[in-house]
């Protein structure tokens, strides 16, 4: 019979198959099925809309603008220069502690681009060696306290809105330093396990550009060994695209002609030897760009331009810039510049125009790892007040005399006032993707609940679980939750399983405490692939990593992971 609950888990199925097959942005897959729900009649206006202004959620989103003021100050700095040490085990420790602890009350997002870029320059240690480390403890230091993640918020918010007391700011931290102890110390020996790229990271060899021979090009008639393009210096000869043909490989006798797409692999700072060939245009240099103003980004996941082309993109009007090179986790490239398809997590080398820092979909499309101009500096007052206020915040918060809301509320309008943040900025910089994702995966786990699908599901858990009782039933739910943020996002996660975890305790007449801590925890142990979490997907690049370095280290963190929550979280939280 086509029940409500069948006709909900068959939409959600639908979802998960397009988050996995699909290259369309999880917000719009999110959004698209609340609509759905909401003309269907599984969900009434007033509900829709009340949760996206929810309490949890308003506070992300405010704690997300509060970061950006912490990221004008030199505190993320000062955390960087502290991690470096004459041997590697004791820089390995630092990065630990200090990203974790970062983690625990700063955006993790930022703690690790921030070091990030301290780290991929480092001359004395290979990035690739301490990078994937660098998001795993910035993860673990996430599980700390009550906004150490967007997690920790979005568990938070659906349990008030289904009549639950609110969690406390410090209720995550026993089992927090519990998993941050013994997982940590398996990232810490992990890490002496990972590749060894210093030499090819440092020299940024995984770089594909491309350029373009002109008919009158004096190149045009000679062979390719003659016109000296086997004997440049960091930079080697891949491809050659001629009339929709690629020619690979290149033989050493191919005869240029003009129109020729030459398609280059190696270190973008060589690229100013291609410029002593008349009639070699980049194709930077072709979309009116100078290549002499370079940084390099990561795309973000939430870009606008994944899934199209650079031309489809009409990159050049959009960001004032144009891509120089790109990368794609050692990939080999084949074509033309302009005619590939960009993914989430390509590395870009883009040549800049001068409008390119005042554009406000910078900061929504790429993470900036290099070569931008440094920001100005806040004067010593100003500083003063932004660190001391967001810590003045988190006390008041966790002693319970402010809520988090109403304290961030405060430090935003003073932020405003002294200056360190403008409309401006918090216009261009506003988490619009992460409120639409996370208000519809709220509403998605509503209907969830009143369809009767959760309840549903939790019989089957404990059918599984049988006669074992509610401690193995926590150890199914948790280990659900944590399969299901490798597929989805961590907060889609949370907010699916949280339901379904209510649902188990109160058939076992249980307290509801450890099974929402353990979607909790579950929805953050992202290891595994690097497309489950943020931060995974940056350090990817930067440390070029294959997503075989993720599952081979990964595994061993989960595991260790689920093993500390399953056994420890019942004992902070009975039954």
């Amino acid at each position: 019979m086509f029940t409500p609950s069948f006709f909900v888990a068959f939409v959600i199925v639908c979802l998960f198959a397009a988050l996995i097959f699909s290259r369309i942005r999880a917000s719009v897959l999110f959004s698209t099925v609340v609509l759905i729900f909401y003309f269907l009649g599984y969900i009434d206006q007033e509900r829709m809309l009340s949760f996206g202004v929810n309490n949890a959620v308003i506070t992300l989103l405010l704690l997300i603008v509060s970061s950006l003021a912490l990221e004008q100050t030199r505190l993320l700095i000062w955390v960087s220069k502290l991690v470096f040490q004459p041997v590697f085990s004791r820089t390995l420790f630092r990065l630990g502690l200090l990203t974790s602890v970062s983690s625990a009350f700063l955006n993790n997002t930022a703690v690790v681009a921030s070091l990030m870029s301290g780290l991929t320059r480092s001359q004395d240690y290979s990035p690739s060696r301490l990078l994937m480390p660098l998001s795993f403890f910035a993860i673990l230091g996430g599980t700390l306290t009550l906004i150490g993640t967007s997690t920790n918020l979005v568990v938070n918010g659906l349990l008030i809105e289904q009549g639950y007391q609110s969690l406390k700011f410090f209720d995550f931290l026993p089992v927090g330093i519990a998993i941050l102890l013994v997982a940590g110390v398996v990232v810490y020996f992990c890490a002496y396990s990972l590749p060894d790229k210093c030499v090819k990271s440092n020299q940024r060899g995984d770089y594909f550009l491309d350029a373009e021979v002109s008919y009158d090009s004096p190149l045009v008639g000679k062979t390719i060994q003659g016109n000296g393009l086997r004997a440049l210096d960091g930079l080697f000869l891949v491809d050659i695209v001629r009339d929709n043909q690629l020619i690979s490989p290149v033989h050493p006798q191919t005869i240029i002609k003009g129109n020729d797409k030459l398609v280059f692999c190696g270190e973008v700072q060589h690229i100013s030897q291609l410029e002593q060939f008349k009639g070699l245009s980049l194709f930077a240099n072709s979309n009116g760009l100078l290549v002499s103003n370079l940084i390099e980004v990561i795309v973000s996941t939430e870009s606008s331009i994944i899934g199209r082309t650079l031309k489809d993109t009409q990159f050049r009007s959009r960001f004032d810039a144009a891509v120089v090179a790109i990368s794609r986790n050692g990939s080999k490239i084949s074509g033309k510049l302009g005619e590939q398809v960009i993914y989430a997590g390509d590395k870009l080398v883009l040549a800049v125009g001068p409008d390119f820092e005042k554009h406000r979909n910078i900061d929504r499309n790429f993470f900036i790892i290099s070569g931008l101009k440094v920001k100005g500096r806040l004067q010593t007052w100003q500083e003063t007040v932004t660190i001391g206020g967001f810590v003045s915040v988190v006390a008041a918060a966790a002693t319970g005399a402010m809520s988090l809301f109403s304290g961030l509320l405060i430090y935003l309008a003073v932020m405003v006032l002294s200056k360190v943040l403008t409309g401006a900025n918090i216009r261009r910089r506003f988490p619009f993707e992460i409120w639409l994702m996370i208000a519809s995966a709220l509403c998605i786990a509503d209907v969830f609940t009143s369809s009767g699908l959760a309840r549903l599901i939790a019989d089957v858990v404990m059918d599984i679980a049988g006669s074992s009782g509610p401690w193995f039933a926590l150890a199914v739910m948790f280990i659900l939750t944590m399969i299901t943020t490798e597929i989805v996002t961590n907060n889609a996660a949370a907010a699916l399983a949280l339901p379904i975890a209510l649902s188990v305790a109160e058939a076992y007449q249980v307290s509801y405490l450890p099974f929402v801590m353990a979607v909790a925890y579950g929805a953050s142990a992202s290891f595994v692939s690097p497309f489950g979490y943020q931060t995974n997907l940056m350090v990817m690049n930067a440390g070029d990593y294959r997503v075989v370095d993720f599952m081979k280290t990964g595994w061993k963190v989960s595991v260790t992971y689920a093993f500390v929550v399953i056994a420890v979280t019942p004992l902070v939280f009975p039954f």
